[in-house]
């Protein structure tokens, strides 16, 4: 089986001290990629650092995450992360998009944010990597404005409804560890959607599937996750493995 972990942020400090075992532990179950988003400008030297040591296993992608916007330094950031778009390859643009969660606080930079960096995206026929939480409605209505425009809905935590407008827009659904929680809303729903149209991602070091909720994430419980989705589907992980291989390569390269 080839499984790529299209979101895992390995570079930071909760993989200090045992990197290069978190990375073979991934590759031992399979897991032969990992794409690795920046939250801020701050975070891309050490993502290329880790993509120059493990050629064609890690993939750099850039981004400035929703929950780094502040209008005091947010051209700053911007400029920065602009400068480094084009003068490295990059497999995707990630992790954009919008957070409001907690409150409704910046909401026009975080739309300001999110449509430059879709605007840089299609300059470098680049797919994006968005985060949406409690933002549907805000980026389905930006994005309804683009065109030519391919990605990945990160982390999805949406409805059926709002799972089959991503899909409607071209987009695929990364399904990671919150699927194996108990009572999750997701799994009673999820068999209703194609395998065509999702990936698979940990978010390392967040949102480690059960049993390991609570502890650090890692790459290699990708295969719990592949096993749930096995039984969703009640289809082989063989079988769902290349299907969703296939779609990561239709979509990254």
């Amino acid at each position: 089986m080839k499984i790529t972990d299209t979101h895992a942020h390995l570079y930071m400090n909760d993989f200090n001290e045992d990197i290069d075992f978190v990375i073979q532990k991934a590759l031992n179950q399979g897991i032969h990629r990992f794409f690795i988003p920046s939250i801020d400008y701050s975070d891309i030297p050490n993502i290329l650092k880790l993509e120059k040591k493990y050629p064609n296993i890690c993939y750099a992608m850039i981004g400035l995450h929703p929950n780094r916007v502040f209008p005091d330094n947010l051209e700053k950031k911007l400029n920065s992360i602009e400068k480094w778009l084009w003068k490295h390859s990059f497999i995707s643009v990630g992790e954009i998009g919008m957070d409001l969660y907690s409150e409704n606080k910046f909401v026009s930079e975080q739309e300001y944010a999110f449509q430059i960096q879709i605007k840089w995206a299609k300059k470098k026929k680049l797919p994006i990597v968005i985060h949406c939480r409690k933002a549907f409605d805000h980026i389905f209505n930006i994005l309804s404005k683009e065109s030519s425009i391919k990605g990945v809905f990160h982390c999805f935590s949406g409805t059926l409804d709002q799972a089959k407008k991503i899909i409607d827009f071209g987009m695929k659904i990364g399904i990671g560890g919150m699927i194996t929680f108990k009572n999750n809303h997701i799994s009673q729903f999820l068999h209703k959607i194609s395998l065509d149209h999702l990936v698979l991602e940990t978010d390392s070091p967040y949102l480690s599937p059960h049993p390991f909720r609570g502890k650090r994430n890692e790459p290699k419980n990708l295969r719990i996750i592949l096993k749930k989705l096995s039984q969703i589907y009640s289809t082989s992980e063989e079988k769902i493995a290349d299907i969703i291989h296939l779609n990561v390569e239709n979509l990254f390269f």
